[in-house]
C-alpha cells in the first residue's frame, strides 16, 4: 500500500509535486506490523511462507498481543511457538513512531513531537479531564487548507500519514499512560479526536483504516463514540466517512457568513456554507445522541458579534441540525493576525446560542505553556534546528579563522 497524496484542487498552499510515497521500507528488510488488520497480517504471513491455516491463526494471536496487550517483542507472545518466535522476528517488527520532543503541560497536558520514517515531523496531544483523556490525532504532516487562524496551516503540505502513524499515535499514548492491555473501563484515554495536523478527509483511506483498528472490540477496543472526525467541510467525503467509518462528526465552522469564512477557512471557496450544512444534515448516524459539533474559533471584531451568534442559532435551526457548539478561545502564535476575544464577548456569544436552546460551552485553554496549539512544537523545534545550525556554522567560522 502507498501514501496516497493525490490532492484535490482547493485554496491554499499545496505541495507542488503530490506524488504517491511508499510505506515504510526498512533498511533490515522486515515489515511493519503496525497498521495492519488481521486480514493483511495473515497475507504477510502466508507471503513469508506460512501455511495458510496456520498464518490465518498466528494473524488473530498477532493482532491480539500487537493491538490489545501493547506487546512488541514476539518472545513475548506465549501462544506462539518458542520456534516460531525468532523467525517472525526476522521477517517482521512491531515498532512507534520516533519521539523528537515530548513536554507536559502544568495543568496535565501532554504534547509529542514525532518524526516519521523518512524525516518529517508530527504532533500529537494528550488532553486529561476529571472524567475523560483525549488524544488529538494527526492525519497529515503539514495541510493543504491554510486557515488563517491556524497555525497548522502556515505549513505546506509534505505528505499524508500512513495507518502505521496514525495508529501508532494511540498506541505510543497507551504507552505513557501504562494502559495495556486495553480495557473498557478505568482508562485516562477514553476519547480520540481526529483534530491533530490535517485534514482527515483528505487522506481518507489511511484515516478510515487506521480507525478501524482502533475500533476493533479485540484491539485497541474503543467504541465509534468515543472517536470524533473533525473535518473543515469537504463535503463529497463527508457521507462517506459516516458509512464507512461511522464516529462522531466535528466542523470547523468558525463563521456565519460567505465573506469572513472564504478569509479564515479558504475551503469555503469552493463547497460554501449552505451546502456545507445541507450536507451535515444529511450525515449518517447524527441525531440527538450523537450532535454534530461545530467549532467556533472565537477572533476579536471578526467572528464574535452578537448579530453572528444569532445567524449561527438560525442556520441551525434552519438545516434542523442536531449540533453544539464549541467556543474555541484563540490560542495565538507568533505571526498571528488575529486577536482572541474578550472573556466578556465571548461569555455574550456563547449566552445568546444557549438561549436559542443549542449546547455552547466554552473550550478551556489547555497546554498554553507548551505551545500545546496544533503545528507550534514542530515550529519550536525547527527554529531550534535552525539556532542549532546557526551555532554550527559559527563554530566552524571561529575555527577556520583560529588557523
Amino acid at each position: 500500500m502507498s501514501a496516497d497524496t493525490n490532492l484535490m484542487p482547493i485554496p491554499g498552499q499545496i505541495d507542488p509535486v503530490p506524488v504517491a510515497r511508499p510505506t515504510t521500507v526498512r533498511d533490515d528488510g522486515r515489515i511493519e506490523l503496525i497498521g495492519r488488520p488481521r486480514e493483511a497480517i495473515r497475507a504477510a504471513l502466508e507471503d513469508a511462507g506460512l501455511d495458510p491455516r496456520v498464518a490465518k491463526l498466528r494473524a488473530k494471536q498477532i493482532f491480539h498481543w500487537v493491538y490489545n496487550r501493547g506487546v512488541t517483542d514476539f518472545a513475548l507472545m506465549t501462544d506462539i511457538a518458542k520456534a516460531q518466535q525468532p523467525w517472525m522476528a526476522e521477517r517482521f517488527v512491531i515498532t512507534r513512531p520516533e519521539v523528537v520532543e515530548a513536554q507536559v503541560s502544568t495543568d496535565g497536558t501532554r504534547k509529542w513531537l514525532l518524526r516519521t520514517h523518512d524525516g518529517h515531523d508530527y504532533e500529537m496531544v494528550f488532553i486529561p479531564d476529571a472524567d475523560r483523556g483525549t488524544l488529538c490525532v494527526s492525519s497529515q504532516v503539514g495541510c493543504t487548507l491554510n486557515c488563517r487562524f491556524c497555525h497548522t496551516g502556515t505549513m505546506r503540505l509534505v505528505r499524508n500519514l500512513e495507518p502505521a502513524e496514525i495508529v501508532g499515535q494511540v498506541m505510543l499514548a497507551r504507552d505513557a499512560l501504562g494502559e495495556w492491555p486495553s480495557a473498557p473501563e478505568g482508562r485516562m484515554l477514553t476519547n480520540i479526536v481526529m483534530m491533530g495536523m490535517g485534514e482527515p478527509l483528505y487522506n481518507f483511506d489511511h484515516v478510515r483504516d487506521a480507525l478501524k483498528i482502533v475500533m476493533d472490540g479485540d484491539g485497541l477496543g474503543l467504541s465509534k463514540r468515543r472517536i470524533t472526525l473533525s473535518t473543515s467541510g469537504v463535503v463529497p467525503m463527508m457521507a462517506r466517512a459516516g458509512e464507512e467509518i461511522g464516529v462522531n462528526l466535528a466542523v470547523s465552522l468558525h463563521a456565519v457568513t460567505k465573506e469572513v469564512r472564504d478569509e479564515i477557512v479558504p475551503i469555503n471557496r469552493k463547497y460554501g456554507i449552505d451546502e456545507l450544512l445541507a450536507a451535515c444534515a444529511a450525515y449518517p448516524g447524527a441525531n440527538n445522541a450523537r450532535r454534530i459539533t461545530f467549532e467556533y474559533v472565537m477572533l476579536k471584531d471578526k467572528n464574535d458579534s452578537d448579530a453572528e451568534a444569532r445567524e449561527l442559532v438560525r442556520l441551525i435551526r434552519h438545516y434542523d441540525l442536531p449540533a453544539k457548539v464549541n467556543l474555541i478561545p484563540f490560542n495565538p502564535w507568533p505571526g498571528a493576525t488575529y486577536e482572541c476575544s474578550t472573556p466578556e464577548r465571548i461569555r455574550s456569544f456563547s449566552n445568546i446560542i444557549f438561549q436559542g436552546g443549542i449546547s455552547a460551552p466554552v473550550r478551556t485553554p489547555r497546554g498554553r505553556d507548551i505551545d500545546a496549539a496544533c503545528g507550534q512544537l514542530k515550529t519550536a523545534s525547527e527554529k531550534k534546528s535552525r539556532a542549532e545550525l546557526d551555532r554550527l556554522a559559527d563554530e566552524k567560522q571561529a575555527a577556520l579563522e583560529a588557523e
